[in-house]
């Protein structure tokens, strides 16, 4: 960094400090009952991690920008405002959420604009994972508005660094589609991915979405992570069929969940045509024939277009007739 860098690094310090000094906001923070007076952070949009359950698992860095930050935007003000009071953050909260982002974002980006600091945070873990802080990050930076990171808590890697499951490669998908058929779909599309599979899920949902992938995956090895960093955190770790059998018959789990499931095994091909066309029966119910055929062709490893033949076997459709030229692969 050049001198003339630093010294108008050190102005824009000076210049934020002074501007919450004239608000009358208080920049500091309780910890371990010690009450400390945050340094000012400089101008831009910071980007902090908070805890994913255990309100202990949060750094000094993000409690000292929380109360250095001109407002602290969240998803739930009610969810951070618990946090904030926590630690004695006296610091103002703005709402920025999925219901109001386009109407608030403009109003954002020109405070950020005009030399705040402001830092955005989810309800819980890292901003940005399946929430809308995404699009404010980007149209800063559109902006050549800086973007901080202030990294912390997160539960795809709390989930995965338990889970068991190869590390190496991973894949986070989010949210499944809530209903069946497109949810096995996309399955399917995710099936060939050489690493573990990371997905968020609702417990009325978590039973339904177990059994489609384990309909869709075969045999693999999964774990289901439940309140994370919290008193009654649970991981329970079984192959997809054996995780939804137990899902089914005692009922879904309450609190938080992360869903795992580990990479294709490449030895694992399934050539039971038996076991072939029970499962393409059962895609058949729901789904087209080209459909059930890519689902069943990932979760067997047979060719798409031996297990599509197969389907239309099966169901004497006239979809192959009426759509000569689709292609399959």
């Amino acid at each position: 960094m050049s001198i003339s860098d630093r010294e108008r690094k050190s102005a824009d310090f000076r210049a934020d400090a002074a501007g919450k000094a004239e608000g009358g906001a208080s920049s500091a923070f309780t910890a371990f009952g010690l009450r400390a007076e945050a340094e000012p952070i400089r101008k831009g949009l910071h980007v902090v991690a908070t805890p994913i359950g255990n309100l202990g698992d949060i750094s000094f860095r993000a409690l000292a920008t929380l109360a250095a930050a001109d407002a602290v935007v969240a998803e739930d003000t009610r969810v951070t405002k618990t946090l904030l009071a926590h630690y004695g953050i006296a610091t103002p909260l703005v709402a920025y959420h999925e219901h109001n982002a386009a109407v608030m974002r403009p109003h954002l980006l020109a405070r950020l604009a005009g030399g705040a600091a402001l830092a955005l945070v989810s309800d819980a873990g890292t901003p940005l994972v399946s929430d809308p802080g995404y699009r404010l990050v980007a149209d800063a930076l559109a902006q050549n508005i800086e973007v901080i990171s202030v990294p912390g808590a997160s539960a795809v890697l709390a989930a995965l660094v338990v889970a068991g499951l190869p590390t190496d490669r991973f894949f986070f998908e989010g949210f499944l589609p809530p209903k069946s058929a497109a949810r096995r779909q996309r399955i399917a599309e995710l099936a060939p991915i050489p690493g573990t599979l990371v997905f968020f899920e609702s417990p009325r949902r978590i039973v339904e979405t177990v059994a489609d992938l384990a309909a869709v995956l075969g045999p693999r090895d999964a774990a289901l992570a439940r309140e994370l960093t919290k008193y009654y955190e649970t991981v329970r770790r079984a192959p997809l069929p054996e995780l939804a059998a137990a899902l089914e018959a005692e009922g879904p789990p309450k609190g938080e969940i992360v869903l795992l499931v580990g990479p294709p095994d490449a030895r694992a091909l399934i050539d039971n045509q038996d076991d072939i066309d029970a499962r393409l029966t059962d895609a058949l119910e729901t789904l087209s024939v080209k459909d059930a055929a890519a689902i069943v062709s990932a979760a067997t490893g047979q060719p798409r277009r031996k297990v599509y033949a197969r389907a239309i076997e099966l169901t004497g459709s006239s979809e192959s007739r009426n759509k000569s030229d689709e292609k399959t692969d």
